[in-house]
């Protein structure tokens, strides 16, 4: 993969400090509604820890590493987040977030369910790409997000299944998919297709295949959608 550019990396970094503090404000932590300037606060501390994970990676980095390089102490950033899992927890899901949302804008762009899928599949490629392995320091992240399961993880491939399930409603109610196979089976089987593609741990084994794989695997599927 190509080196990233400081500019590449400072508007990533701006894309994520966008969302995290667009999730911050809206959420709350401990059942506690949080007023602006902890919103800030927490911010601050996230955004902080995503530069240093860049810089140093995720499972070198301690808490103890963060508290140094904010000026915080250890025990003030844990009136925010519990731990450093949580912390990796909101990176990761907004970024999670972010390749979602790429994914959603493909399926709108209008067409065809059988566009959409085709589109669909190869979004999902280019932009868990673009974001797993353009900056390898936040890849830890992803990593551990995937071996560990997290929430952030399993929320993120329920929406995908979710979006995949809808596409495939749509070709059923037009016609253009088959309607034999229970929909459930369907979704199952071809999101198995699409989980080496979300996965950055399996990812990192495919980069050679990636620029064919989204068209070439779904013609084979379409192929086996036709009514």
């Amino acid at each position: 993969m190509s080196k990233i550019t400081t500019t590449t990396t400072m508007a990533s970094t701006a894309a994520i400090a966008t969302a995290i503090t667009a999730t911050t404000i809206a959420g709350t932590h401990s059942g506690t509604t949080r007023g602006p300037i902890e919103h800030e606060v927490r911010n601050q501390i996230v955004i902080a820890a995503t530069q240093h994970f860049r810089l140093y990676g995720y499972e070198k980095t301690t808490v103890s590493d963060l508290a140094k390089a904010i000026g915080f102490s250890k025990a003030y950033i844990y009136k925010f987040f519990e731990s450093k899992q949580a912390i990796g927890e909101l990176i990761c899901a907004n970024c999670l977030h972010e390749i979602e949302t790429d994914v959603r804008t493909a399926v709108d762009g209008g067409g065809y369910p059988s566009e959409k899928f085709r589109r669909m599949f190869k979004t999902i490629v280019e932009s868990s790409l673009r974001l797993f392995f353009e900056d390898r320091k936040l890849y830890d992240i992803a990593a551990s997000a995937a071996t560990e399961n997290w929430e952030s993880v399993r929320t993120y491939e329920a929406r995908i299944k979710m979006l995949l399930r809808d596409v495939l409603s749509q070709g059923r109610e037009t016609g253009e998919f088959e309607r034999k196979t229970p929909l459930d089976e369907t979704v199952a089987a071809i999101y198995l297709v699409f989980r080496p593609y979300l996965n950055p741990l399996i990812l990192q084994h495919s980069l050679d295949s990636t620029a064919d794989a989204p068209a070439q695997l779904s013609s084979l599927i379409l192929r086996s959608l036709s009514p």
